[in-house]
């Protein structure tokens, strides 16, 4: 074994074992979700807090009276900090959305601390440059579509270009007829302005205020917009997600087979499973489309997640096969189903000879690797050799083995 594939070998044990001990902690409970959606709250809490103090509450509350007359350079600490803190809480939900808008605000907060002058200093521009990476490197986990996180993201960018709409016309009021001179009738042209009615009582009189209003308006029909899609499209995915999930109801899920994937491998061992009047429940990532699967009890969902797990009620199946096109997510698979439920049999497929020993590490139960035999019995029938049934199965199907004594 070369160098490179003695450290390959290696960095794929510390995966697995990093995997295990990742599982044994119930990471997939509140790792990375919980402690980025902190780091992001406490990020917006700074940028509050260097903008208007360690009382930045208390400014807030005096703003909102007209107490307190608002800076326009603290406009963008309003919203980078408020918008950082509502988003946080929705990185809980795992939302795709969420983590796509904290991604744009610590991007935008770092400009704005690296570039314009913040007084928090470069310790907060490293952190926030912290949680760009942290949340780079943890996209994969924010893939759901929740309508709590997407309602709360469409209720933040109300609020937000509410905040800009108000505090613009208030700033600029004596650019408009009559002139706007308190925060009421700021609100007043703000909510008029966004919504296009345009009563016509409050006109603004300069290029300045007429581009403020061009642009309250352009970004009211956007905001109002993405935000009614943005809470549409989940309810639309679960709903459709519920009606194939739905499907084949009338199927009992227990002692079944959980054939997971859209490989060949994985479709064409369902079908030959429900031929022989076996129960079968495919697991896959994405809704097929219409007419695949017909015949089959279908779930959708990570295979890798527990709640997708449980709804295929594995716990009480017969066999559990990993037959994805990726060998390392089969062996994480195979994982997540040890751990879920340690006593049922997990099958892994191997699509590539070289990834046979690694995919062993996850201990499956069985190892099915067709591929493997590609060359060899090639080789065979070139050289005239006989082909016995044994030799095929001994090569097809390698059971894992544990100390000395082999799984059955």
């Amino acid at each position: 074994m070369n160098p490179l594939q003695i450290v390959s070998s290696r960095s794929q044990r510390l995966h697995l074992s990093l995997r295990r001990f990742y599982g044994l902690l119930g990471g997939r409970y509140w790792f990375p979700h919980v402690p980025l959606a902190l780091m992001v709250s406490l990020a917006g809490y700074w940028v509050l807090q260097a903008s208007f103090g360690s009382h930045w509450y208390t400014g807030l509350r005096a703003l909102a009276s007209g107490e307190f007359t608002l800076q326009l350079r603290k406009l963008p600490a309003i919203f980078i900090g408020g918008g950082m803190i509502t988003m946080g809480f929705s990185l809980l939900w795992r939302s795709r959305l969420a983590w796509l808008v904290a991604l744009l605000l610590t991007l935008t907060g770092t400009l704005n601390i690296v570039f314009g002058g913040h007084g928090a200093g470069w310790f907060l521009a490293a952190y926030f440059i912290l949680i760009l990476i942290a949340l780079l490197f943890a996209w994969r986990q924010f893939d759901r579509s929740s309508v709590a996180a997407s309602t709360l993201f469409a209720f933040t960018s109300v609020f937000m270009l509410l905040l800009y709409a108000t505090f613009g016309a208030y700033y600029l009021g004596s650019q408009f007829h009559p002139q706007i001179s308190d925060l009421m009738t700021a609100l007043y042209y703000a909510m008029v302005t966004m919504s296009t009615v345009g009563y016509g009582d409050i006109t603004p009189q300069t290029s300045e205020a007429k581009l403020f209003a061009v642009s309250v308006i352009a970004l009211g029909v956007a905001v109002f917009a993405t935000s009614l899609t943005a809470v549409i499209a989940p309810l639309v995915s679960q709903g459709l997600q519920r009606i194939v999930n739905r499907r084949n109801t009338h199927m009992k899920r227990e002692n079944h087979f959980v054939v997971i994937g859209k490989t060949s491998l994985a479709v064409n061992t369902a079908r030959e499973l429900a031929k022989r009047s076996f129960v079968v429940t495919h697991i896959l990532r994405e809704a097929p489309e219409p007419g695949e699967f017909k015949d089959l009890d279908v779930v959708v969902g990570d295979p890798s997640m527990v709640e997708t797990l449980r709804e295929a009620n594995v716990d009480h199946a017969a066999a559990v096969l990993a037959m994805l096109a990726d060998d390392s997510e089969n062996a994480f698979v195979v994982l997540a189903v040890k751990e879920f439920a340690p006593s049922v049999r997990t099958v892994a497929a191997v699509n590539d000879a070289r990834h046979l020993s690694r995919v062993k590490l996850a201990q499956p139960d069985v190892v099915i690797a067709p591929q493997v035999l590609g060359g060899e019995l090639a080789a065979m029938l070139l050289a005239g050799e006989q082909i016995t049934s044994d030799f095929v199965m001994q090569h097809v199907f390698q059971h894992v083995k544990t100390g000395s004594t082999e799984k059955s």
